[in-house]
């Protein structure tokens, strides 16, 4: 069974993880098809969102502990964080297309920290998330320090990441950790209705705003203008732009193409 289905129609493709039994832990096969994918939503110009969620019950355990505590284990903890872990980060923050996290079942350790990593995180109502790390001696790794404390604060985060507490999928959208989770009967609906809205975006203009965004994570206030700046004037010079304009003007529905 292959570690990773990857998927495409109507201009969204899903990166499901596929270790169900296993509740979709991390193996060195799954982390490198998982980045194989991810490079190819980056050089298909027909895929204009990327939704990444979990086969069964889980979204992702994070790391297959299996894997580096058999006798015969391979790779150590320098290959998977250099070689694994980290390049998924870069990856999903340097596509520039949104990038939605499904997530529909429990996210633990570095699966709760990719699912941060993306644009947009929407949680069915029995997800949860777990910094699992501290339980084990670990600590948060995949931008997990990086990104929890911008989402929830520098002692939240602290406190999540320390303790290990499971937070449920209500609140962490109280706590502005994820977007919006939704009960079983509109999970699957409003996800997919959502991924669909974002493919017929004006997608250029949302990768200037994630790259915007992106700066703003190490830019001061007057780097980040510069940036605004720089990045507005190439979002008013794609089509996209001149068809939203004009769509406007005629009081119709645009048609966007993503250029």
């Amino acid at each position: 069974m292959e570690p990773i289905i990857f998927s495409k129609e109507a201009g969204v493709a899903t990166i499901k993880l596929n270790r169900p039994k296993a509740f979709n832990s991390v193996t060195r096969e799954l982390a490198l098809q998982f980045q194989k994918a991810l490079d190819e939503c980056a050089a298909d110009e027909q895929i204009r969102c990327v939704l990444i969620t979990g086969e069964g019950k889980a979204f992702c355990a994070g790391q297959d502990l299996v894997e580096v505590t058999s006798p015969e284990a391979m790779p150590g903890f320098k290959s998977i964080l250099e070689e694994h872990y980290a390049p998924i980060i870069r990856k999903i923050r340097a596509l520039m297309k949104p990038v939605i996290a499904k997530v529909n079942g429990v996210a633990a350790g570095a699966g709760a920290n990719i699912a941060l990593a993306c644009d947009i995180v929407i949680a069915h109502e029995n997800a949860s998330f777990i910094q699992a790390f501290s339980g084990i001696g670990l600590i948060p790794d995949s931008a997990g320090t990086f990104f929890l404390p911008r989402l929830v604060g520098f002692q939240k985060a602290s406190a999540l990441a320390m303790l290990g507490d499971k937070v449920s999928a209500q609140e962490a959208e109280s706590l502005g950790m994820i977007y919006k989770y939704f009960g079983d009967a509109e999970f699957e609906e409003n996800v997919n209705k959502i991924a669909l809205r974002m493919a017929n975006m004006p997608t250029q203009g949302l990768a200037y705003t994630k790259e915007a965004f992106n700066s703003s994570l190490v830019n001061n206030l007057e780097q980040q203008l510069e940036a605004e700046n720089r990045l507005q004037i190439a979002a008013s010079e794609t089509e996209d732009y001149s068809e939203g304009v004009k769509a406007f003007i005629e009081k119709r529905k645009p048609n966007f193409k993503g250029k």
